[in-house]
């Protein structure tokens, strides 16, 4: 049975009392952070839809190759240095405006010098005057959201994600009504950028405004050279894991432009932002997670291991029925899009089946950069961007888009082993409750799995989809994979008078 309670030991009761806190704020962290990102994440894939019916696999596909070949660009700005902020804020909080003048002394320059890179490839390149601009647009996104994830970076380092929450949000809204102004008066490609554009620009002056009045920070542009030099050190590991992971998730894009075309970047685009939506859950816990569980290696190993392992149970408690429940109704998905993407199918069925692995990953990578295992974290990226180049460039010319989703599949599952490997050297995590946790949840996805293949052709999907979820929730309760206590539990969380 899943229990968030802690395990007893023998501590100050000032000691207690801050663990206490903490845990407070581990709860109430993940589930505003986990209600802003289903927000965005529906906002997200609405506009998408939009989007996608609206222009077709061809335009769409010049529409994300503009975004993915600048964004490969914008982590040479961060180079891992907001995931070192946010951690060394919750490690020295009265150092934070050090750290973070230091961190945005080093990005201006980096900023800079990525601009240029991009303006100079895509103007040497055969791309048409269209995709030119969109990336010339999509440039201004870049540089902007890298910033704005610096400011929020030290909000979570305070282990606070309420501001980034309301803002993840609203930028979303900002998008979907500049899309449907768009799409309603037939504007054009260039314009659809723009919404990103100006939601940009207001995450960015936001955050900012965040960073100055609740913390009461501001830029001391007197560089300390020996902490910016620090943190260009700690980072490093970062930074190569960063790039790497970058260079992961959108090249495959990028080969397939080169390779196949623009029409097979459209298909693509359809299963990869269907996976990149459902990713606001492990998104949402190391999010909130990730500071404490740097606290814990510092200070109480034994709530580091548990605080782990509850992560991993619900995460797969979560990705088990989305995995499954997504193969099963691919083709019912397709009905959202026009016939012009019924090619799609399958390449959803295969990156579906990646989703377990690819949820589990994230408590996995952030226990090792909160552990000061970043090296290892990074040489397993390094693995898995080289697997990924080397089958992308075999699958890609032979079944293009399944290509791609295939190495998806393949990439994720090399990486859990690969992290899984180190995290048990780390901490001694009950494993143990872990593979109970996994046969419970099985065997509920299984009657969760039966409900939907049945009703898939005699109702609607959205109704399907309720029964189908109702049903899985029914079984695992019934296997006891869950209590009364841990949904009471999770509903306090976001209610602050009520959280013990």
């Amino acid at each position: 049975m899943l229990k968030w309670d802690c395990r007893k030991s023998i501590r100050p009761q000032s000691q207690n009392k801050n663990m206490s806190e903490k845990i407070t704020n581990i709860a109430k962290n993940t589930s505003y952070f986990t209600l802003a990102l289903i927000l965005q994440k529906v906002i997200s894939f609405t506009y998408f839809v939009l989007i996608a019916r609206a222009i077709g696999p061809a335009d769409l596909g010049k529409y994300y190759f503009a975004i993915s070949f600048t964004s490969i660009f914008g982590i040479f700005i961060d180079i891992g240095q907001s995931t070192v902020l946010t951690r060394e804020v919750a490690k020295r909080p009265d150092d934070a405006e050090k750290l973070f003048s230091s961190v945005f002394l080093i990005k201006l320059p980096l900023a800079i010098l990525s601009m240029l890179a991009v303006f100079s490839i895509i103007n040497f390149s055969s791309y048409p005057d269209i995709t030119r601009q969109l990336v010339y647009l999509s440039i201004f996104c870049m540089i902007l959201d890298s910033f704005t994830l610096t400011f929020f970076s030290v909000s979570r380092g305070f282990h606070n994600l309420k501001y980034e929450s309301i803002s993840s949000v609203i930028f979303q809204l900002i998008v979907f009504i500049v899309v449907l102004t768009v799409l309603k008066f037939n504007l054009g490609l260039v314009w659809l950028m723009m919404s990103l554009v100006l939601a940009s620009l207001y995450n960015f002056i936001f955050s900012f405004y965040i960073l100055k009045k609740k913390w009461k920070l501001k830029i001391n542009w007197r560089p300390d050279k020996i902490l910016i030099k620090n943190i260009l050190l700690i980072s490093l590991p970062f930074a190569v894991y960063a790039i790497f992971q970058r260079v992961y998730m959108y090249f495959d894009s990028v080969l397939l432009s080169l390779l196949a075309g623009d029409h097979q970047v459209g298909i693509y685009q359809i299963p990869f932002k269907i996976i990149f939506a459902l990713q606001f859950l492990p998104l949402a816990f190391i999010a909130s997670l990730f500071p404490a569980l740097s606290s814990y290696w510092q200070n109480n190993r034994e709530q580091l291991a548990i605080t782990f392992e509850r992560a991993v149970k619900y995460l797969i408690i979560i990705s088990l029925p989305v995995s499954i429940g997504g193969i099963i109704l691919a083709d019912k998905i397709m009905v959202i899009f026009k016939s012009d993407y019924s090619d799609a199918i399958l390449p959803l069925q295969i990156t579906m089946a990646a989703v377990i692995f690819m949820f589990l990953n994230f408590p996995a990578g952030s226990l090792l950069n909160a552990c000061d295992r970043q090296k290892i974290n990074t040489i397993n990226m390094g693995i898995i961007l080289i697997a990924s180049v080397i089958l992308n460039l075999i699958l890609i010319p032979r079944y293009q888009a399944i290509g791609a989703s295939l190495t998806v599949l393949l990439t994720n599952l090399l990486m859990f082993i690969l992290s899984m490997s180190v995290v048990s050297q780390i901490t001694k995590y009950d494993y143990k409750k872990i593979i109970v946790m996994l046969i419970k949840s099985l065997l509920a996805v299984a009657v969760m799995g039966a409900v939907g293949y049945y009703l898939k052709n005699q109702v609607n999907f959205i109704l399907t989809v309720i029964l189908s979820a109702v049903s899985y929730f029914i079984a695992l309760y019934i296997f006891k994979g869950f209590s009364k206590q841990d949904v009471e539990s999770i509903y306090k969380s976001f209610n602050k008078n009520k959280v013990s």
